[in-house]
């Protein structure tokens, strides 16, 4: 059986099991997460999350750059239209992981990276780029700064550890800033 099979499979499995058409487009734990692609580190897998229980956000390093910034724009305004309001009540969550494949390519590929987070290569050891515990606390400040995110988000800086399975929290929960 080829992939795309097992997939399909898999799939009629999911509409037998799992499936809901009545899940609403804004997550019933009013909750987002910012996460890396990386296989080994699937929130969904991590935190035992069910279909429709939160937004996920997935792109290299799970970091917090120009893109994942505009996702959040457009997601609010999706939210806003489904007649949900983004912000207060919500848990916005950075979650770095450890033996990220995103520490080589500050070695090999410095200018792909600058050109990832809008920075110059000079700027790129600001980013903490080898270390997830440094680098989630230079995100979390990220949002804190950033004018156009709901104040009320509840934000939380956590680090997951690819060998044991284990979440440590690095930005314990806080508001963005005041209302």
């Amino acid at each position: 059986m080829d992939i795309v099979e097992t997939l399909l499979k898999r799939n009629e499995a999911f509409t037998q099991t799992k499936f809901s058409a009545s899940l609403s487009i804004v997550p019933t734990m009013k909750t987002m997460i910012i996460g890396c692609v990386d296989s080994r580190v699937d929130p969904a897998d991590i935190f035992g999350l069910e279909p429709g229980e939160a937004v996920i956000i997935r792109n290299v390093g799970g970091r917090v750059e120009p893109a994942t910034l505009h996702i959040m724009s457009i997601l609010g305004a999706v939210t806003k239209a489904s007649g949900g309001v983004l912000g207060t009540g919500w848990n916005l969550i950075v979650l770095h992981h450890s033996d990220c494949g995103i520490k080589p390519c500050l070695r090999h590929a410095p200018e792909l990276l600058a050109k990832y987070f809008g920075v110059g290569i000079q700027h790129l050891d600001d980013l903490a780029i080898t270390d997830p515990y440094a680098s989630v606390a230079i995100d979390v400040k990220a949002l804190k700064a950033n004018p156009n995110l709901p104040a009320g988000f509840l934000v939380t800086g956590l680090v997951y550890d690819v060998k044991t399975g284990r979440i440590d929290t690095v930005v314990p929960s806080a508001r963005l800033r005041s209302e």
